[in-house]
């Protein structure tokens, strides 16, 4: 009996093989072992059909025609793949059962599957769910093969996510780029489920930067004396307090002036409150794909596409387990690996990772470990193999650096600290003071270090004190504070928010559901978004720490976009049903059928969309009704319909706007049209504004050269 594993790239099949029984012998497109075949796609071989492939006519964009929505979806075979697909299916003809060992996600599902569905295959199939490519990990694959069929559900999710992402590019994109070649705009304008909310995220930020203003406003800080020591408090002003912003802030400097003349008049105070807390804060995850690659932005600068390809070399070098994994807990399985893969980090002399394995103790079992958290995948963290790490390179040991802090954290015990509150009554107003002392730091020991850590351990603790004692005040300040505006996004925070998509949404009540959600796109597709946006000039990276910028052509597309499209309301709600289809909670006929509702709104809205006009076009059709568009033709400048050419209306330059003609220099030669400035490719000219008239001339000092040659 032959069997045939199907792996998703050629990497994956290499190290397949080495654990299967020899002897191996490499053929063309395959491997043959002693335990099967082993064969390989790259990546999608099979790509969605171009609206062109379903019907010919569909290669012109008409609005006419949208919405596109295919009856029978249809996939073509990818150019670049043809040779090796012919090699599989062959492969397929002659194996008696498949493996499935496509990546342990829903799109790795899909990638093979799709090719099985695509072929009509009726032969049985079992799946292999590899995790890391190292010997030890794929044995206990191998030795752990699944039905295929359990995974459905999977392939159904992925399938969708690709079907509503075609529905919503393929019709959008044409809709709303109509919309704005009518309104004057030479411009295309790709339109994704992710990746316009994505965008608008950010050109809702820089707005909020635009118009933000700096607001000055004050907080009081006062000294009280108790028997056991000084108690620095803060004033906490009332609700009806005169002086105060909407968010509670003082903002006129002589109310606070005058609480201290109140105070140093009757210095006199009581405690109100005391409370002391006992708190403890659980060992911080491993890391998911975002995670990391948020860290790494923020530690090393590193954009997200670096982190995740970086990921990926150190998975295919079998260091680190599968990288686009958007789980951050472990099964318990693994944790029969935890004495020899801390061993293994123990010999890396690298910064403090030998002195913090020193300090772990195996035997500690943190929330990570759970197997009711655990899909195809789980977090990413070494593997068993000893890491040369002196033959890596620099953003390879920083990456490998940050997982390997991630995982010996968990070996510590919990962060621990006792956290007091006092609260002091003098003046007739209240005053807190907050006191915190670190009883145990665990698992914190190992970020101590590290200069974006948030904490405040530095508060140290309070006098002891008890309700009802009294103080006396013997100075206070007056700090002078500015409110900050909103943090810029970088690649890697706009990363984090749409992982965290839920804090962004428009309806509030949607908030705590959203949470749950894993956000918008994927763990693989995130980084790509970004990349694209900017590669597409939607997007634009300024100064050292590359903040993101919206360009005039991001502005133009989100504001002509319904909120439905630019909120991630929606969309975050999709990627729920995603999950849940994933999990066999949703249909995928009942999510298109929603998609196609959906679409068909925005597709109505488009024909109403106000793109703006372009500077100096103020008029309509005087057939259609339609926007006039500058035209440069072959005898001169014209106005012609945007509905060419099933309109062929035009209007002379002069006569479609009267306003933005210069009428200082008439024309000496046709007599009727006024010279217009204009810029070329060769610099600046001057052209009549009648478009029977050919007469160019140079420009010299602002006039045109045919004056100054009179």
């Amino acid at each position: 009996m032959t069997t045939l594993f199907i792996a998703e790239k050629p990497s994956m099949a290499r190290e397949l093989a080495r654990c299967l029984p020899p002897p191996q012998q490499r053929g063309n497109g395959f491997i043959r072992t002693g335990g099967g075949i082993v064969t390989w796609a790259y990546g999608h071989v099979l790509q969605q059909a171009e609206p062109q492939d379903y019907d010919g006519r569909y290669k012109t964009w008409r609005a006419e025609d949208l919405p596109i929505i295919p009856q029978t979806w249809k996939l073509l075979v990818s150019p670049a793949s043809k040779d090796q697909f012919r090699i599989i299916c062959q492969l397929i003809e002659q194996a008696d059962t498949l493996v499935n060992a496509g990546d342990p996600d829903r799109e790795g599902q899909l990638l093979i599957d799709e090719i099985l569905d695509y072929i009509g295959n009726t032969k049985p199939v079992r799946r292999i769910l590899l995790n890391a490519l190292d010997e030890k990990s794929i044995h206990e694959s191998l030795a752990d093969l699944r039905d295929n069929g359990d995974f459905r559900h999977l392939k159904e999710s992925a399938l969708a996510r690709s079907r509503a992402d075609w529905l919503i590019g393929m019709n959008l994109s044409r809709a709303y780029t109509l919309a704005a070649r009518r309104q004057g705009h030479k411009v295309v304008l790709p339109i994704g489920r992710v990746k316009t909310p994505t965008l608008a995220l950010v050109v809702r930020r820089q707005r909020e930067l635009d118009d933000f203003k700096s607001v000055t406003y004050y907080v009081v800080k006062a000294d009280f004396r108790h028997p056991n020591g000084l108690i620095t408090a803060q004033w906490q002003p009332k609700d009806t307090q005169a002086g105060l912003d909407p968010e509670g802030r003082v903002i006129d400097k002589a109310q606070a002036e005058e609480l201290l003349s109140r105070l140093e008049a009757d210095p006199g105070g009581t405690i109100a409150e005391r409370k002391k807390t006992k708190k403890k804060e659980a060992q911080r995850l491993p890391l998911s794909l975002s995670a990391l690659q948020v860290l790494a932005g923020r530690r090393y600068g590193y954009s997200p596409q670096q982190v995740l390809d970086t990921a990926q070399q150190l998975y295919e070098r079998k260091l680190t387990t599968y990288p686009r994994s958007d789980c951050e807990y472990l099964p318990l399985n693994q944790r029969k690996d935890v004495p020899r893969i801390l061993d293994n980090l123990r010999q890396i002399q690298a910064g403090q990772l030998p002195g913090w394995v020193s300090g772990a103790d195996p035997s500690i079992k943190s929330r990570a470990w759970n197997d009711s958290r655990i899909t195809a995948h789980h977090a990413i963290i070494p593997t068993t193999v000893r890491c040369d790490f002196a033959h890596l390179n620099a953003m390879q040991q920083h990456v490998y650096y940050l997982i390997a802090q991630a995982y010996i954290a968990q070996f510590y015990p919990l962060y621990e600290y006792d956290q007091t509150k006092i609260t002091i009554e003098a003046a007739g107003e209240q005053f807190a003071a907050h006191g915190k002392i670190v009883t145990q730091w665990g698992w914190k020991e190992l970020y101590r270090n590290d200069k974006n850590q948030e904490d405040d351990e530095a508060k140290g603790d309070l006098p002891a004190v008890r309700k009802g004692d009294k103080v006396r005040y013997e100075k206070g300040n007056v700090d002078q504070k500015q409110t900050k505006p909103p943090p810029r996004f970088t690649a890697s925070t706009l990363l984090a928010a749409m992982k965290e998509i839920y804090k962004y949404v428009k309806d509030d009540s949607l908030k705590k559901k959203l949470k749950e959600v894993q956000g918008i796109g994927t763990e693989a597709t995130r980084a790509t978004i970004i990349s694209e946006l900017i590669q597409r000039k939607f997007l634009v990276e300024e100064g050292k720490k590359k903040y993101l910028k919206p360009t005039d052509m991001a502005y133009l597309l989100v504001d002509a976009l319904p909120d439905a499209m630019v909120y991630p309301d929606e969309t975050a709600i999709w990627e729920d049903r995603l999950y849940k289809m994933s999990e066999g909670k949703d249909s995928l006929d009942a999510f298109l059928a929603d998609q196609i509702a959906f679409l068909k709104t925005l597709i109505a809205a488009a024909g109403k969309a106000d793109m703006g006009r372009q500077k100096g076009e103020g008029r309509r059709c005087p057939k259609c009704g339609s926007m006039m568009i500058l035209r440069h033709g072959k005898y001169g400048d014209f106005y012609g319909c945007s509905q060419y050419p099933s309109c062929r209306a035009t209007e002379p330059v002069e006569a479609a706007s009267p306003a933005d003609i210069d009428k200082t220099y008439k024309c000496p030669r046709c007599r009727d049209g006024y010279f217009q400035k204009r810029e070329g490719p060769y610099g600046v000219y001057w052209t009549c504004s009648t478009p029977s008239c050919h007469t160019r001339c140079a420009d010299v000092d602002g006039v045109p050269s045919l004056y100054h040659n009179k």
